[in-house]
Parts: structure tokens; sequence; C-alpha cells
């Protein structure tokens, strides 16, 4: 659990970074959403890599982080730009089990 606290705040950290100065910033505060998007799609990918959770209970608690990912965007700015949060945390979270996919463990932790 702490280490997927480490993985939502440091992605996040690097994904504001990168967009903020290099990138082309769309202003401060959607930047940080952004990364916060990318955050919480690696921190929830790695939290739920684990033999305990089953495939309906990854769905679910995916879907779950979305939903409120999108909530936040939708109360914090407009529909518009909350929709790409969603398909950046999905794009996330699908690399992460791509990646851990080719392991033959299938699990990036062992």
């Amino acid at each position: 659990m702490q280490r997927a606290f480490l993985y939502l705040f440091a992605g996040t950290a690097v994904s504001f970074l990168l967009s903020y100065f290099l990138l082309g910033s769309q202003g401060w505060e959607l930047d940080l959403y952004y990364g916060f998007a990318f955050g919480l799609a690696w921190g929830t990918a790695y939290f739920l890599d684990d033999l305990k959770f089953t495939l309906p209970q990854k769905l679910a608690y995916s879907l779950i982080a979305m939903f409120i990912l999108l909530l936040i965007g939708v109360l914090a700015f407009s529909l518009e730009l909350a929709v790409p949060s969603v398909i950046k945390f999905s794009m996330v979270f699908v690399a992460y089990y791509v990646l851990a996919s080719f392991r033959p463990s299938k699990s990036m932790r062992r």
C-alpha cells in the first residue's frame, strides 16, 4: 500500500513536471489534474497487481477510480476537460498490465 502511494505521488509529480515545463502547459491546475490521472492509474495498477484480487475486483476498483477521477474533473473543470484524464488513466492502467503480461510470473512485483 505504501509503495502504491509512492507511485501515485511520483507519477503525479513526473507527469505534471513534464507537461508543465516541456510539453506546453494548459494551465498548472489542468496539468496537475492530468498528472494526478497518470499517478492514480500507476498507483492503482500497482496496488491491484496482487494475487489476492480477482479479475472482477480489479475491474470494479479501476472503474471506481475512473469515476472518482471523472467526478473531480467535472467539478473542477468541465466534462470536456475531464474525459481526457479518464483516457490517460485507461492507457496507463492497460500499459501496466501489458508490461506485466510479459513476465513469466504474470506480476510486476515478483
